[in-house]
């Protein structure tokens, strides 16, 4: 199974980085009124928002070759939560699209939202 690619630093976000977590609750509305809720998932799903600048040439073409190998949301890999480590087995991209912008030599940058999925 493919891999989030590390930068240089071995990290695989900078700072600023965001991250989520959400649980997917339903809601039931009766005629009466009344509501009934359940839990749609056995338990949360996590989401980052990788925000990467000052990327030199080879790690602006690592991502490249990581999302097109990964064909945009299509394929799914193993995700290191930055925050606390845990490996997280079963992510994806959340766009079809990449923009790497090439600001000066060895100053590029691109933002990427990984989300964990089930099953």
């Amino acid at each position: 199974m493919a891999t989030f690619p590390k930068l240089k630093t071995s990290a695989v976000a900078q700072y600023p980085a965001t991250k989520s977590v959400r649980f997917q609750n339903q809601t039931l509305r009766f005629v009466d009124g009344a509501e009934q809720r359940y839990r749609d998932s056995a338990g949360p799903l996590h989401q980052w928002e990788i925000r990467l600048e000052e990327l030199d040439e080879s790690e602006m073409a690592a991502i490249e070759e990581f999302f097109a190998a990964n064909q945009g949301r299509l394929g799914s890999f193993a995700f290191t939560d930055p925050w606390d480590g845990h490996a997280y087995a079963n992510c994806s991209l959340a766009s079809d699209e990449l923009t790497l912008r090439a600001l000066a030599e060895m100053r590029g940058k691109t933002s990427l939202i990984v989300s964990e999925n089930r099953g």
